[in-house]
């Protein structure tokens, strides 16, 4: 039988691998700096760990969550994103009581039913961040500088920060009303998803990618124009933080998010290059939610999530720091085989990437294996070399060579 691997998952091998690595190594220095610390949580939750918080009638939990019944009679759920295991475990562990500003970072993999296409997977891999305790707008203009430093360490440019705000429980009821009210007339032109959202989250239609829809939102009602006094003074207060810290953006007063428990600040950032599919980062504030998994009331929160395997898109024909072995040793004879294996051992121990031949080969063979390898330097052992205790080492790129003593190849290469 010939196996596959499930449709909408992929295998991922070296050199990519590093561009993963690259990426994922360049996020921890970033957050560590701001103060962010990592988190793990499982990639498995009760199923109500989701449908409390994404929200019952959004598209992932009515059609792409992988939900499954256990031995035990359970409904658990594949995590399909990352901010509800987060909160989980930030009010299951009671971490509030711990500080009053609580900062975290993941990474791993999510998980939807969803068609597959170029850059998107039904098994794919998010890195995330979450804070916890403060309202205050500096918070949102900190994390957006963040997600900006990061992408431009992974050598991302021509980026737009898309921003708006979403209201709160108290000024967003009166907003649906009036998109309610300007969709009325024009129900029958929507898509048949939006006719759907119609009665249920009509906020959603203003984040709709159908082209018909897009094109009926031109001239809808902008949600700035219906914020409270006190949303309107927090979003305000963030633009211009931003202008301050000089984090260009773009107000979209489009940009809803598609999950429910958004509130006030929302985000994207989107790059050229990736299709109708363009958003590598997005994120917001989620005052409620911590309330909703039973912690205490007024938790605020925000956060954002980035897909890496649109980033590893963007940046793998530019990524220049791909490692590769500091030394092969040719061993040309049994006792030189031996050799090889010992100063390999004492290099790795070393932390120098060593690669030697297991089998046999000719002298052209290893030396064809190691220009494959893309090894820097080679170390040719015979017998000759053994006797007189010194072997010729040579240069991959200049093809300049050198005698080295063999009792000095450690110390050579450390």
């Amino acid at each position: 039988m010939n196996h596959r691997g499930v449709k909408g998952t992929q295998d991922i091998f070296t050199p990519e691998v590093e561009v993963w690595r690259f990426i994922e190594s360049t996020a921890s220095r970033v957050f560590e700096n701001f103060g962010f610390q990592e988190i793990r949580v499982p990639i498995i939750e009760h199923t109500d760990v989701f449908t409390r918080s994404i929200g019952e009638t959004t598209d992932i939990v009515e059609k792409e969550m992988y939900t499954f019944q256990d031995k035990g009679g359970r409904s658990i759920t594949l995590r399909p994103e990352g901010t509800a295991p987060v909160v989980r475990a930030f009010v299951q562990h009671s971490l509030y009581a711990k500080r009053p500003i609580n900062k975290f970072y993941y990474t791993g993999p999510m998980f939807r039913y969803e068609r597959p296409q170029a850059g998107r997977y039904r098994q794919f891999q998010q890195i995330g961040v979450e804070a916890f305790g403060s309202d205050d707008p500096r918070l949102d203009a900190e994390m957006l500088l963040m997600l900006k430093l990061l992408l431009e360490k992974l050598g991302l440019k021509d980026l737009d920060c898309q921003v708006n705000s979403i209201g709160c429980p108290e000024c967003r009821p009166g907003y649906m009303d009036v998109v309610r009210a300007y969709f009325h007339d024009l129900y029958g032109e929507l898509c048949s998803e939006c006719q759907r959202r119609f009665e249920i989250n009509p906020l959603r239609i203003m984040d709709c990618k159908a082209p018909k829809c897009r094109e009926l939102r031109v001239g809808a009602p902008s949600v700035l124009d219906y914020l409270d006094n006190d949303c309107s003074r927090h979003f305000n207060a963030l633009t211009g933080m931003l202008q301050a810290l000089e984090v260009p953006y773009t107000v979209n007063p489009n940009l809803i998010r598609g999950l429910d428990y958004y509130t006030r600040t929302t985000f994207e950032v989107i790059a050229s290059g990736l299709g109708a599919q363009n958003a590598v980062a997005a994120g917001g504030r989620y005052d409620g939610l911590v309330a909703e998994f039973g912690g205490p009331e007024k938790t605020p929160a925000l956060g954002f999530a980035i897909g890496v395997e649109r980033m590893v898109s963007l940046i793998k024909e530019t990524y220049k720091h791909r490692r590769r072995p500091a030394l092969f040793i040719a061993a040309l004879s049994k006792e030189a085989e031996k050799m090889a294996l010992i100063l390999s051992g004492r290099l790795r121990g070393k932390g120098v990437w060593t690669e030697i031949s297991y089998d046999s080969a000719s002298l052209k063979s290893q030396m064809r294996r190691a220009d494959k390898l893309n090894a820097e330097y080679v170390l040719i052992i015979g017998e000759e070399e053994l006797k007189r205790g010194s072997a010729p080492l040579r240069n991959m790129n200049t093809k300049e060579q050198v005698d080295l003593w063999l009792d000095k190849v450690v110390e050579q290469f450390t």
